[in-house]
């Protein structure tokens, strides 16, 4: 933008802030520091100046909006940190699959897509069996709100329009079937049902449903999900960062979309790649 434009945008904006606001030119010169004529210069439409960085960010400061905004740098006229509050805020994360802010989630969604990348597998995916070992230590639900939850999220998947993509780490996948790191201790007999669970409730929801698996050696990623262009949720075990501006949310959809590019294994292959998994730690 040339200076002089900038110049008219920060007058007209400064203008436009301090009548709505109601205060004087004496009470905002006071305010900023400065004698009421450099007011008003930078209010005169046949003079136009701009300020030097200190008078923008007091004049700023005394209308209650940002010194961008009014030198033309950002259509927000909110504050930084106002913005910062409305676009991203912590949720406390409770590790159970009856997490009310994660239904909230899904409810304000509806008729969105979604996309996840769970922390461990995802819990709508999982066997009673399982999940009952997973929460065992951390579940403050009983275990029928629990299968409420479940079932809200399935009947979500068979609604039409539904739309839901997962991506899952292929070495997580390979490691319930070996009962290793994470599942370790957990019984051969509930891994191979969690196995066959999951893969014939793949295999049953899609195309509404789409399981990839992507290798983490190549492309990483935290757990997050993603609620259309609503709001995005990076979970990081005591809390959610969540964020809501277009922008962020943008950025994280680009990030699962490479995850889903990168995928060794498309989500039509994800049932039968899940059971031959299984079947080779058998072999082992």
């Amino acid at each position: 933008m040339h200076k002089n434009d900038r110049a008219e945008l920060f007058r007209t904006r400064l203008a436009a802030r301090l009548a709505l606001s109601g205060m004087s030119r004496s009470a905002l010169a006071r305010t900023a520091s400065v004698d009421r004529s450099t007011i008003a210069q930078l209010l005169a439409s046949d003079e136009l100046r701009l300020p030097n960085a200190h008078l923008a960010a007091e004049c700023a400061s005394a209308l209650g909006v940002s010194a961008d905004w009014l030198l033309g740098l950002s259509e927000r006229p909110e504050p930084a940190a106002e913005v910062l509050a409305a676009n991203f805020r912590m949720a406390t994360a409770k590790r159970t699959p009856a997490d009310d802010q994660i239904i909230a989630w899904h409810q304000e969604a509806a008729g969105h897509k979604i996309r996840h990348v769970p922390a461990t597998l995802p819990d709508f995916l999982k066997t009673e069996a399982v999940l009952e070992w997973e929460y065992a230590a951390f579940l403050d639900k009983t275990a029928e709100q629990a299968r409420g939850a479940m079932r809200e999220t399935i009947d979500w998947l068979k609604a039409p329009g539904s739309d839901y993509e997962i991506c899952v780490s292929v070495d997580k996948v390979r490691a319930l079937a070996r009962g290793e790191g994470y599942w370790e201790g957990l019984a051969r007999e509930t891994r191979a049902a969690q196995i066959e669970f999951m893969a014939e409730r793949c295999a049953r929801l899609y195309p509404s449903l789409r399981l990839y698996l992507y290798d983490s050696k190549k492309v990483f990623s935290a757990p997050v999900t993603i609620f259309g262009r609503l709001l995005a949720a990076v979970y990081v075990g005591q809390f959610y960062l969540v964020y809501r501006d277009i922008k962020q949310v943008s950025a994280l959809t680009d990030h699962f979309d490479v995850l889903v590019r990168e995928s060794e294994v498309e989500a039509r292959n994800a049932g039968p790649t899940i059971r031959k998994m299984l079947a080779e730690a058998s072999n082992c």
